[in-house]
């Protein structure tokens, strides 16, 4: 089985540390190499070829949003953002430049192990509560403007489509999704497949924020 190559941008030595040993205990993964900010995590990853970043956000020199967008534009690798801080406008900044998830710094070792693999397979991953408070945002920004920039167009969806769509933007991973409709995993993934083609989206997380707050980022 192929190892998930990872590199740890942190300016914090106890984090990428603590984060190494976590990971070096597990075969699935290889840590290629830490950085304690986003110019030395780039500089790293143009000589050992990652396949997910573990980004701080709030870094010296080059912080964890400019380097996303290096990253992403140059194809680099997948940019999983850690964080102690719950800021909603950080983590939109993420997102739109190509972040393919956001987790704040307070979870179990097996947790990151998860979401890790989940954005290695191109499943986007965000904390349910941030979601919330994207939802919170978009309802505010509708109910602020009769007739909002932006806003999610359900028309051409049917009400399994719409069914599926709204349990993305909930946090649910397919196995709940199938689990909660009484359908098969497969019959989700094609489902969610199809929907992001529609809409021209790469991954669910886009689809959650553009359906909580009418925010259509085509390079997320």
């Amino acid at each position: 089985m192929e190892k998930i190559k990872v590199i740890i941008a942190d300016d914090s030595d106890f984090v990428r540390d603590g984060m190494k040993i976590i990971l070096d205990l597990d075969d699935a993964f290889e840590v290629l190499g830490s950085a304690a900010n986003g110019r030395e995590a780039i500089d790293l990853a143009e000589k050992e070829r990652p396949d997910v970043f573990l980004m701080d956000i709030q870094m010296p020199v080059m912080d964890g949003i400019e380097a996303t967008k290096y990253i992403v534009e140059h194809d680099m690798g997948k940019v999983l953002i850690l964080t102690t801080f719950d800021d909603d406008e950080l983590v939109q900044q993420a997102l739109r430049n190509g972040a393919a998830g956001y987790l704040i710094k307070n979870h179990t070792p097996e947790h990151l192990k998860q979401m890790i693999k989940s954005v290695y397979h191109g499943t986007g991953v965000m904390e349910g509560h941030i979601l919330q408070t994207l939802a919170g945002k978009g309802e505010q920004k509708e109910s602020a403007s009769a007739q909002p920039e932006s806003s999610f167009d359900p028309s051409g969806y049917s009400e399994r489509e719409m069914d599926i769509i709204r349990a993305v933007a909930e946090g649910l991973s397919n196995k709940e999704i199938a689990d909660k409709l009484f359908i098969s995993e497969g019959t989700v993934k094609n489902y969610i497949s199809n929907i992001l083609s529609k809409e021209g989206l790469a991954h669910r997380t886009a689809l959650a924020v553009y359906y909580l707050t009418g925010n259509k980022n085509t390079n997320m």
